[in-house]
């Protein structure tokens, strides 16, 4: 009988689970909204999850990602711009809640595992994962093994510095590759093209709210011209910043995921060319495709149970 792990992805508005199996079939799943702001109710909204996908089977395992600066070793999450959270000890806490072996990583890093254990990094043993939400992640693959650094913060690839003196960034610096290649980006221009054009498609479907990435998603596929721009603009961006990486760690494969990389062709094509444009040397590497994450929503959960199964094999 196939061994079973229990995942779960807690990330800034939600606390996603599942009970998956050693082949990554999901056999079921649980969510529930972040209490961002307040550490011990995600931590009772974690173990609750966690318990209800236990009663689900027998998991001999718990694995869990979480966004921000994660100590593996130790379990511990030491900080995270997005959750109000410094030294947690994550997984000492879900072990004692669930009586399970827990195992605990970044966010990007279950993710990178997850895409490429069971999803578009699968059959290579090299490859780059970058997550592109409201902000952007990165799992790193090397040799067939997860890369997580002397501390366990490598893959941080969102808060390297692209654009000196620009906008502010939740880690406190200016200028981050996240601030203007990722869902921030798209609401930063979003919110400009409103004010710009107040009678243009973006600000009407806000419908008076402040304009997000999505309705810039939505008016490009409705064909507006200021929403293609905007879309083409970030794509760019988060290409330039892929050549990059690929330049430092010469995977064999880059795997975009997150919200943002769902948006599709608008994104990803602008991002293909500069990433194409701007590598070091293209006529003479090997092509290094750039391509959509297969797991979608559950890539960091399902990495989560395959590390939290080859944690007790």
């Amino acid at each position: 009988m196939a061994r079973t792990a229990v995942g779960i992805d807690v990330g800034g508005t939600k606390v996603a689970g599942i009970l998956m199996d050693e082949e990554g079939r999901v056999l079921a799943s649980r969510e529930e909204e972040t209490p961002a702001e307040d550490v011990e109710a995600t931590m009772a909204t974690i173990a609750r999850v966690a318990m209800a996908l236990r009663n689900e089977g027998s998991p001999v395992a718990v694995g869990i990602g979480a966004a921000g600066m994660v100590d593996h070793a130790a379990g511990v999450l030491r900080w995270a711009p997005n959750l109000a959270w410094t030294e947690v000890a994550i997984g000492e806490q879900l072990s004692t809640e669930t009586g399970l072996p827990a195992v605990v990583d970044n966010d990007a890093n279950t993710a990178a595992w997850g895409e490429f254990r069971f999803g578009a990094a699968r059959g290579v043993q090299h490859a780059l994962v970058v997550t592109v939400g409201t902000g952007i992640g990165g799992g790193i693959v090397a040799g067939g093994r997860l890369q997580r650094g002397a501390h366990g913060f490598a893959g941080e690839v969102g808060h390297v510095i692209v654009e000196p003196g620009g906008p502010v960034c939740g880690c406190g610096n200016r200028g981050c590759w996240e601030q203007v290649a990722s869902g921030r980006a798209l609401d930063r221009l979003a919110r400009r093209a409103a004010e710009d054009q107040p009678g243009g498609l973006i600000g009407r479907l806000a419908a008076g709210r402040p304009p997000t990435g999505r309705v810039v998603a939505e008016a490009a596929v409705r064909g507006d011209r200021a929403a293609i721009e905007i879309l083409r603009e970030v794509g760019r961006r988060l290409g330039e910043g892929l050549a990059g990486l690929a330049n430092v760690l010469d995977p064999e494969i880059v795997v975009v995921g997150g919200g943002v990389a769902e948006i599709g062709p608008a994104m990803l094509d602008p991002a293909r060319e500069a990433f194409l444009r701007t590598v070091e040397a293209p006529a003479h590497r090997p092509d290094v495709p750039l391509v959509p994450a297969e797991l979608g929503n559950q890539a960091g959960a399902v990495g989560a149970a395959a590390l939290a199964l080859e944690a007790v094999s």
